[in-house]
């Protein structure tokens, strides 16, 4: 497995590399009067990728969370089930002797 990982992952810094030294034309970004920039057309890809891996890893993380809020719940709701089956379970002391004689023997 570990061999399969090194060969994917030199393939894709392969690639990585080639596109970047075939994409360097610039590229000028600009925000009216604010913001004026130019760069090289893979590095504006690559931040964009960048953002995005960013963006959804927090995506992520928010939903981590939300998912473990979600099972704390259920898991609270599953003790509180499982408190009162065993309330309901439990034989009550109604109809026992109260000597501790058994009531299962038939008098002779």
């Amino acid at each position: 497995m570990k061999v399969i990982y090194t060969v994917v992952l030199a393939i894709l810094l392969m690639f990585i590399i080639t596109f970047s030294l075939e994409n360097t034309a610039p590229v000028e970004l600009k925000y009216y009067d604010f913001f004026r920039q130019s760069l090289p057309t893979y590095t504006l890809l690559f931040i964009a990728f960048l953002a995005g891996v960013i963006f959804t890893g927090f995506m992520g993380i928010v939903e981590r969370f939300r998912l473990n809020r979600t099972i704390n719940r259920l898991n609270k709701t599953v003790r509180e089930l499982r408190r009162e089956i065993k309330a309901a379970s439990l034989p009550s002391d109604e109809g026992k002797p109260a000597d501790g004689a058994s009531t299962d023997h038939v008098p002779s």
